[in-house]
Parts: structure tokens; sequence; C-alpha cells
């Protein structure tokens, strides 16, 4: 069991979840809003993606980010930013002609995905692990060993810590590699994902297969999605890890009752106590994860 917890909210993702709940952030200032709420909550990290104000959907424009972390940043409270670099890996197919991309792709190469983590520095981003059928239909998610190698060796040379997303079991041995190969510094971090069609079931047993294969001395995180999210908070735990929950993976504390971030950080925050364990301080969270220390600008 993991006695010291670092909680992360991941705010409003890059789903099409905007029209299904109203605290769904969406602008940098609501973003930056919820972030602060959640923190506030106790969530010692925050996880971002950043929308079009006007439509919701999903963007990669770094003046959006600039605007959200610059918001948190001068707010006054403390915690630890983690963007996404995982924009720009959709790859969406005609299934008539597979060669020819439609509607929905947006795909980019390893440095094009991250011209936001070069500018603002965070202290953590995202590195999703590996390629997946990402759903019904002909969606992919496009992330090769070339791509990730190539990624991986830039956000070292930024000094940024990778969160590497493991969506699923293969992506864990890839991952471990390229600690093997010193790509990632020590101690990695893992974010085990759990439930995204068609990756990883959450599965308990599953779950527990994976923390076997971490790498020694890795620090790691699990989440799984809808109403498994409250139930894997504690499975995260009992089973030595860290928790995320947040408005990017689950609308609701309960059935027909919408959350908010805060929300869903403070029930985070009460199961953990209530497992005996504590709740680890953003300023204990960079100690924890070896986060390099950034004069704020």
């Amino acid at each position: 069991m993991n006695h010291e917890v670092i909680v992360t909210c991941a705010l409003t993702g890059a789903g099409d979840t905007v029209g299904r709940s109203p605290h769904v952030p969406v602008t940098p200032a609501q973003i930056a809003a919820s972030a602060i709420e959640a923190a506030n909550a106790g969530a010692a990290v925050v996880h971002i993606h950043v929308r079009e104000p006007e439509t919701g959907a999903p963007s990669r424009d770094v003046a959006l980010y600039r605007e959200a972390v610059r918001l948190i940043r001068e707010s006054g409270v403390d915690v630890v930013v983690n963007l996404t670099a995982g924009m720009g890996g959709d790859l969406v197919l005609d299934e008539e002609d597979p060669l020819k991309p439609i509607d929905g792709t947006d795909l980019v190469g390893a440095l094009d995905r991250l011209p936001h983590v070069e500018e603002l520095l965070p202290d953590i981003c995202t590195l999703d692990c590996g390629s997946l059928n990402f759903g019904e239909g002909s969606q992919l998610y496009v992330s090769t060993p070339d791509m990730l190698r190539i990624g991986a060796k830039r956000i070292q040379e930024l000094g940024v810590k990778p969160e590497l997303e493991i969506f699923d079991t293969g992506h864990l041995w890839f991952a471990s590699k390229m600690v093997e190969e010193g790509l990632i510094d020590a101690p990695p971090l893992f974010q085990l994902c759990m439930g995204i069609p068609y990756g990883a079931p959450a599965d308990p047993g599953l779950l527990q297969a994976m923390v076997r294969l971490l790498p020694a001395g890795a620090q790691w995180a699990s989440f799984a999605i809808g109403r498994d999210q409250m139930p894997w908070v504690a499975q995260s735990v009992l089973l030595g890890g860290h928790v995320r929950v947040g408005l990017e993976d689950n609308l609701y504390l309960a059935r027909g009752v919408k959350a908010t971030n805060g929300q869903l950080v403070e029930r985070a925050v009460r199961i953990v106590g209530d497992l005996g364990a504590s709740i680890a301080s953003p300023a204990r969270a960079r100690e924890i994860l070896g986060l390099k220390e950034r004069a704020v600008v």
C-alpha cells in the first residue's frame, strides 16, 4: 500500500464531453479556475488539455496553453503543472481507401507535438507510449517507437518529467525499454490508463500484473474511466500507487449528479484518507517525482 499519495486532477481532456456537462472547462480562464479549484481541494498535480474557446473542440494552440498556464502560475496557488503532449496523434481512415485520412485526423510528428512544452517548460508532460485502436470505427492513435524515442529525447533535453501513458501491456513493455536505454531520467513516472476502448480493461487483476512489470524504482499512478474512477482510487493506493481523477475521465459524482473537478478531488482525498494514507502536497510531490526546480516566469 502507498501511504503518501499524489492526487492528479485531469481537468478537461480532449473528448466530446463539453455538451454533456456544464462543468467541463473550455476557455483558458475556465481551465485555470478549475485547476485552482482542484488544487485547493487537495490535488498536487493538474493535467491540462486546451480547447477551442468558441467550439470546445480539442486544440494544440500554444497561445491557449500559454494563457491557461499563466493564469495558474500567477494565481499564487501552488500546484504541479502537467501538460498533455498527446495531441497530434489522431488518424481516422476512410474505410474504402485506408491510405486516405479523413476528417478528424490530426497527425503530426513527435517534435510537432511539443512546441507548448518547449515554450512553457511545465513540471511534467505526457508521453503516450504506443499506438491504439481508439474506440469503435476507424480511428487510431499513432505513437510509433521512432516517434517515442525522438519525443522522449527532446523532453529529456528540456528537463521536463515525462509521464509515460500506458494504455496496454505492450506500451508498458516499450516504455520500460526506453527507461533501459536511458531516454527517461530516474525515477520514471508511469500512468496506467485502464478501461479506454480498446486498451487495457479496468480489471484489478490486470492492474496488479502491470504493476509487477514496472521497472525497479518507478513511481506510478493509475486511473479508470466512468463509474470505475473512484473504485480505482482505492485499487491504486492499495497496490502502492498514486491516483488520478477529474472530468477528463468521468463526469459524475453519482448517477445523474454532475461533478466539478474540485468535488472529484475531494472525494478521492476522502477515499485515500479512509484507507489510512496521507495526501502529498505539491512540494512533496516534486520531491517524490524528482522534478526539477524551476523559476516561475
